[in-house]
């Protein structure tokens, strides 16, 4: 098979980067390990994700935002960081930049299944799934990609979408700056007695890290992160036990919760490739930036990674250049670290300390969130960055 464009991973990201091509004329064809009826018709897996005012203009862009179902999209109207047993909090409001909303909250397999619904009604891409690829040759002119039923898809660009654990960045030769925060998280759907307002909650605990992510109705996604042992209890009691638990870690500050969706466990492990483009390639998603959920940027980043990459491989087919310019390429490599690398490691440096539970730290803790909290240039950054409404 010949292409233009091979891209590894038809997960959101990847089928975002294929559909803003739709129209340019490149032949496509995005490999994916899955089933194509596991990107019809995704499975639940927990995770709610809180997108900008920047992504929902993209996704409109791309034609993924009307195939969300209106009633699964929850405002996210502000936000607040909390700290140990404190009632005091840094709050972060969406007034301050001029919004009602700081974002949305969509589940995530709603995400990917409307990415794969705009793909299909468009045509912008072929899928070839239930294929895993083995093995990589590159040359001057071309990528060739083999697949594990021996098939080879040679083509012009490949671009790597499959995840921050991405086996063909590994293949492609980039290296990656992996951290491990040393701890997993737990997410699951719960009811709650008291009104939570679409206020997001970021409680950074001693011992535990709590967030909520507000739902319509009494309910929210509660996301919990402890190390990976402690974790494994919490996910084995049995679902009173789990209510009495979750209810008492948030300190009863919603009431009596219940459990009213599945739990789900995930590793929290940070990924920072050294490069986003090279010869004839490019990363895209969390292959390239695979973030920390505290800042809630990770699905953020790989739409505007899929858009701004887009960008540059149409203006290389209008000046009738190679589609992997070395040049554009490098351009695209500059411009997503530019806008990706203070955050991600600022991200590192809250998730640091907000998670060291020694006298010392809890100090600076406090006293960071009541210096933020009487400096409004400081609320209203914070505000600005986590909507994106001028992105």
């Amino acid at each position: 098979m010949d292409v233009d464009i091979a891209i590894v991973g038809a997960g959101p990201a990847g089928l975002s980067f294929a559909q803003a091509l739709a129209g340019s004329g490149l032949d496509i064809v995005l490999i994916e390990r899955q089933p194509e009826s596991a990107l019809a018709d995704p499975a639940f897996d927990g995770r709610e994700i809180a997108l900008t005012h920047a992504s929902r203009r993209i996704m409109t862009d791309l034609g993924l935002w009307p195939l969300l179902p209106a009633a699964e999209i929850s405002p996210l109207r502000d936000a607040k960081i909390m700290d140990g047993a404190s009632l005091f909090a840094l709050n972060i409001r969406a007034a301050a930049v001029g919004e009602d909303q700081l974002g949305f909250l969509v589940p995530n397999h709603l995400i990917r299944r409307a990415a794969y619904g705009a793909l299909k009604a468009s045509g912008a891409g072929r899928l070839v799934t239930g294929r895993m690829v083995t093995g990589l040759d590159r040359t001057r002119d071309a990528v060739t990609l083999t697949l594990d039923d021996g098939a080879a898809v040679r083509a012009r660009l490949v671009a790597a979408a499959d995840s921050r654990f991405s086996e063909t960045r590994d293949m492609l030769g980039i290296a990656a700056a992996r951290r491990d925060y040393g701890r997993s998280m737990m997410v699951c759907r719960m009811a709650h007695e008291l009104p939570h307002d679409h206020v997001a909650w970021e409680w950074f605990d001693y011992g535990q890290t709590l967030a909520l992510l507000p739902l319509n109705g009494l309910q929210a996604s509660v996301v919990l992160t402890l190390p990976a042992d402690e974790l494994a209890a919490v996910m084995a009691l049995d679902e009173a036990a789990f209510n009495a638990d979750i209810t008492r870690r948030f300190g009863n500050r919603l009431g009596a919760m219940r459990q009213t969706g599945t739990r789900h466990l995930y590793p929290l492990v940070g990924v920072y490739a050294r490069r986003f483009a090279g010869p004839r390639c490019a990363l895209v998603g969390d292959a390239a930036v695979g973030m920390h959920p505290v800042t809630a940027h990770g699905f953020n980043f790989g739409l505007q990674a899929a858009e701004r990459l887009s960008q540059r491989l149409l203006r290389a087919r209008r000046l009738g250049l190679d589609i992997a310019d070395p040049g554009l390429l490098a351009e695209y490599d500059r411009v997503h670290r530019q806008a990706t690398w203070p955050l991600y490691q600022a991200t590192n440096i809250i998730a640091g300390l907000y998670t060291d539970d020694r006298t010392p730290a809890q100090m600076l803790r406090k006293a960071a969130l009541h210096l933020a909290n009487g400096l409004a240039p400081v609320k209203k950054a914070i505000a600005a960055h986590l909507t994106q409404s001028a992105a």
